[in-house]
């Protein structure tokens, strides 16, 4: 098991994030360049997002279910899965609601 936090698990440690508070979550990371994009689940839901890291620590960008865009910081282990450059992981963060459909601007 690896324990560091490649792009991968940046985009795992932002569907983590995803919600608004403290969250821990699952899910896998593909690398895309210089990113990952990222699907999981947490204690908020699921969400799709995209997000790189350096280390343990991941930053990222994410859409969950309900269309609220949101933004993370955590961090996390992964582990590859196979030789197939996926890798699936735990991370643990903090995030906010940057954009939320179903709230008036103010």
């Amino acid at each position: 098991m690896t324990h560091r936090l490649p792009r991968s698990l940046a985009a795992l440690s932002l569907v983590a994030l995803l919600g608004g508070c403290a969250s821990v979550g699952v899910g896998f990371g593909i690398p895309v360049g210089p990113v990952s994009i990222g699907v999981g689940a947490s204690n908020h839901g699921v969400s799709l997002g995209v997000g790189t890291g350096v280390g343990p620590v991941g930053v990222g960008v994410g859409v969950d279910q309900g269309g609220r865009v949101n933004a993370g910081v955590g961090v996390g282990t992964s582990t590859e899965i196979g030789n197939s450059g996926v890798r699936a992981g735990v991370g643990v963060g903090t995030g906010t609601t940057i954009y939320d459909p179903n709230k008036p601007n103010r």
